[in-house]
C-alpha cells in the first residue's frame, strides 16, 4: 500500500479521500528539518510556561473565560477538561470513512509546525490511521467558528483513553483497545487539547469527500443526458461547437464537448424527432452541469487552502518564537464552498428529475412505452414500470432543493457573545452531504431508466464507447424491467457504487 507523508508538502483532496478509504497509509516526514521545526514549537511553549508567560488556552480559560487565570499547578489538567466538557455531541455519528478523513485533515494542519504540539501527539494520530482505530465522532454540535470544538473533542478524548472508537468492525471503548495492545493513553501537553479541537478539520474533511462525490455526479449526469438525448430522439445540434464557442464558460463548453463526443452521430441522424428545439432539460444540460464544472477550480482552491492551513488559535510561530492570536478557526471559506456546492448539485438533481418526467410520459417521450415498462402487449395493463420510481425521484429532488438554503447566513452569537459571529461551515458541509446522497439516489434511478429507454428503443449496440461503458456499469446492479418488481435493492447498490464509478478511473472520461 502507498504511504502518504504528511507534514512537509501540501495535501490534495484526493490524498484525504485515499486515506479515508484506507487506500493509503500515512507517515510523518523523516527529515531533520521538519522534526526540529516541530520540536522548536513545543520547546518555545515550555519556555513561556517556565517564564510564566500568559498564553490563551494554556494559562487562561477558554473563550469568554480568557480572563480567568489558570494556576500553574493546574495548567497540565486544562487540556483534559477541554476535551471533557465538549463531550456533548449528538446526532448521527460520522461513518468510518468520514471520521478517518477528519483525523488525517487534523493531522495535516498540526504537522505544519505552527500549533506547538509534540511529536508524540502526531505519531499517535498516525498510529490511529494506520491501525484503523478511529474515534467515533457525533456529527452535530459545531457552529464552525472557534473550530469544530465539540466533534473534534472526540479525537482528543480518544487519545487520552476516553470515548469510543471504530475498531475491527465494532464500536468499542478506546480504553479497551489500549489495554489489549499494552499501550498507555496519551497525556496531552499544555495547548495540545486546544490544538486538536480549535480548527476546521470536520467541515474540511467532509468538504473533501463531498467534492469527489460531486465529480462523479457530474460525470454520471452527463452520461445520462446523452442516453436520454438518444432515447427521446433529441437534437444533437444543441451541443454544437460553434454554438458553445459563443458563450465562453470553459466548464460549460467541456460538458457540451463531452455530449458531442459521447453521442453517436449515426444514431442521432437515424433517430431524431421533428421537434426543432428540445425541452430545456436536454438542451440546457451543459449550462446546468457546467456550473459545477466551472466552479471546480475555486471549490478546490478553497478546500485545499483550508486543508493545508494552520487553523487553530493561538498559533505558535516556531521560527520567530512568537504567540500569534487570531481567528483562523473560522470556517467561512468552507461554508461558502459547501453552500454553493449543494445548490449546484441540487440543480443537477432537478435536471435529472425533469428528464425522467419526459421519459415516463407517453405524451412527450417520442414513442417509448408508458412509464418505460418492458411488458408485452398482453401484460401491459398490469405493469407500471417506472411510475413509482418517478415519484421517488420527485421526492428526493424536492428534499435536495429544500436543503439548499445557505447555512452560512444563520450565524448565531454563542459562548457569552465571545463567538458572536460564526461560520456554520460544518452545518453547510453536512447539508451538502445530504444533498449529495439525495442526488445520488436520483442518479441511480435515472441510470436505470435511461438504460431501460435505450434498450426499448433498440439502441443497445449503437452506443459510443463511454455510453456503452456506463450502460454496462448500470447493468452490473440492474436488470431490465419487464414485469413489475421492487427496485429498492438495485437502486441502493447503484448509490453505493457511484462514488467508485469506473468511468473516471478508466481514462475514457477526461
Amino acid at each position: 500500500m502507498q504511504v502518504l507523508v504528511v507534514g512537509e508538502t501540501p495535501l490534495s483532496i484526493e490524498d484525504v479521500v485515499a486515506v479515508a478509504r484506507q487506500e493509503k497509509l500515512v507517515a510523518l516526514p523523516a527529515s531533520t528539518e521538519w522534526r526540529e521545526l516541530i520540536q522548536r514549537g513545543a520547546d518555545f511553549l515550555d519556555q513561556l510556561l517556565q517564564d510564566e508567560g500568559v498564553i490563551y488556552g494554556v494559562t487562561t480559560g477558554y473563550g469568554d473565560s480568557c480572563l480567568v487565570e489558570i494556576p500553574p499547578h493546574q495548567v497540565n489538567e486544562l487540556p483534559l477538561h477541554l476535551s471533557r466538557f465538549h463531550g456533548c455531541g449528538l446526532g448521527q455519528n460520522l461513518d468510518l470513512i468520514s471520521a478517518r478523513a477528519v483525523v488525517v485533515t487534523r493531522l495535516c494542519s498540526l504537522a505544519r509546525g505552527y500549533s506547538g504540539v509534540s511529536h508524540a501527539l502526531l505519531e499517535r494520530l498516525v498510529w490511529m490511521l494506520n491501525e484503523n482505530i478511529i474515534p467515533v465522532i457525533p456529527s452535530e454540535g459545531s457552529v464552525g467558528a472557534s473550530g469544530d470544538l465539540t466533534p473534534l473533542s472526540y479525537i482528543a478524548g480518544a487519545l487520552v483513553g476516553e470515548r469510543d472508537v471504530y475498531h475491527q468492525g465494532q464500536i468499542v471503548p478506546i480504553s479497551r483497545v489500549y489495554a489489549e495492545k499494552g499501550m498507555q493513553p496519551l497525556v496531552l501537553r499544555p495547548k495540545e487539547g486546544l490544538a486538536l479541537m480549535n480548527g476546521t478539520a470536520v467541515m474540511t474533511a467532509i468538504a473533501c469527500l463531498n467534492y469527489k462525490k460531486a465529480e462523479q455526479i457530474a460525470v454520471a449526469s452527463t452520461c445520462i443526458t446523452a442516453l436520454n438525448v438518444l432515447a427521446l430522439e433529441g437534437n444533437p445540434s444543441h451541443f454544437d461547437e460553434v454554438l458553445f464557442a459563443q458563450k465562453p464558460h470553459p466548464g460549460q463548453q467541456h460538458i457540451a464537448a463531452q455530449l458531442r463526443d459521447w453521442l453517436n452521430s449515426e444514431v442521432q441522424t437515424e433517430h431524431q424527432s421533428s421537434r426543432l428545439q428540445d425541452r430545456y432539460s436536454l438542451r440546457c444540460a451543459p449550462h446546468i452541469i457546467g456550473v459545477f464544472e466551472d466552479s471546480k477550480v475555486w471549490l478546490r482552491q478553497f478546500i485545499e487552502n483550508e486543508l493545508n492551513s494552520s487553523n487553530d488559535n493561538p498559533l505558535i510561530d516556531p521560527v520567530n518564537l512568537r504567540v500569534l492570536h487570531g481567528g483562523h478557526f473560522y470556517g467561512g471559506h468552507i461554508a461558502q464552498a459547501m453552500d454553493s456546492l449543494k445548490i449546484m448539485i441540487a440543480n443537477i438533481a432537478d435536471l435529472m428529475d425533469r428528464q425522467l418526467a419526459q421519459l415516463v410520459d407517453y405524451k412527450m417521450n417520442n414513442g417509448l412505452p408508458r412509464n418505460l415498462t418492458g411488458a408485452t402487449d398482453e401484460r401491459l395493463p398490469l405493469n407500471h414500470g417506472f411510475k413509482a420510481v418517478q415519484i421517488g425521484v420527485s421526492a428526493w429532488t424536492a428534499e435536495a432543493l429544500k436543503h439548499t438554503l445557505a447555512a452560512s447566513i444563520f450565524s448565531r452569537s454563542t459562548e457569552c457573545h465571545n463567538q458572536d459571529k460564526v461560520s456554520m461551515g460544518t452545518i453547510a458541509a453536512r447539508d451538502a452531504s445530504r444533498v449529495i446522497v439525495l442526488t445520488e439516489q436520483v442518479i441511480a434511478a435515472l441510470g436505470c431508466a435511461s438504460v431501460q429507454a435505450i434498450h426499448l428503443k433498440g439502441l443497445d449496440g449503437k452506443l459510443s464507447e463511454v455510453l456503452g461503458a456506463f450502460k454496462t456499469w448500470v447493468l452490473q446492479s440492474f436488470d431490465y424491467v419487464v414485469e413489475d418488481r421492487p427496485l429498492q435493492n438495485e437502486l441502493q447498490q447503484l448509490v453505493d457504487r457511484l462514488e467508485n464509478l469506473e468511468l473516471l478511473q478508466s481514462g475514457l472520461v477526461r
